[in-house]
């Protein structure tokens, strides 16, 4: 019997891609693409969701690469417009999951400490959730079992009472070697029915 369920929020709940941003910036998607996975790629992101503050992650990467020094200094001056808003079918299916009561429900973050605030004032449901785990404030991240531990024994949580999800495979896989039962969310629509019949 699931009593909890845990929810990844970027691309689960909100919309978040740097390309928003970046489609302004350079002329073609294949020098956009360049730069998204040669100098701002996913690892580099990363650190700053695992603790690493954007002064130092920016001076690095303007240190290695001046010729993209603005275009650098657009991953985190412009962050909040790479926020495309919420997902609104997930969203729907969280606040049904919250009003009938069933549930703990918590969220999961790989999120900077610096931008996550931003994100809290501006979407209103994320103060509905019972708990959120944030992997910058942690200096912990998805999927380092650590921030699973972490999130067990903040929350008293029972994995195998639980349902995780998420976008990212390897953060489904390491929490489902802790016992959770979990969804890999990759299809709004197929697998918001797959977690409706899960959870009924």
């Amino acid at each position: 019997m699931i009593n909890t369920i845990v929810f990844d929020l970027g691309a689960v709940l909100i919309d978040w891609n740097p390309r928003y941003v970046y489609r302004q910036l350079f002329v073609t998607d294949d020098a956009m693409e360049y730069f998204l996975s040669a100098i701002c790629n996913s690892a580099w992101n990363e650190m700053q969701d695992a603790g690493r503050s954007f002064g130092e992650a920016t001076h690095i990467l303007t240190s290695q690469y001046p010729e993209y020094a603005n275009e650098i200094l657009a991953y985190y001056g412009r962050w909040e417009e790479m926020l495309n808003g919420p997902i609104d079918a997930t969203v729907d299916l969280f606040l049904s999951l919250k009003c009938s009561k069933k549930y703990q429900i918590l969220a999961l973050t790989n999120w900077s400490a610096e931008s996550f605030p931003v994100a809290l004032a501006k979407y209103d449901f994320l103060s509905l959730f019972d708990g959120i785990l944030v992997s910058g404030e942690e200096k912990l991240k998805k999927p380092d079992p650590a921030i699973f531990y972490l999130l067990i024994e903040r929350y008293n949580l029972s994995p195998e009472k639980c349902l995780f999800i998420d976008d990212n495979i390897t953060n489904v896989k390491s929490a489902e070697d802790l016992g959770f039962n979990c969804i890999h969310f990759t299809d709004v629509e197929r697998d918001i029915i797959r977690i409706k019949n899960l959870l009924h």
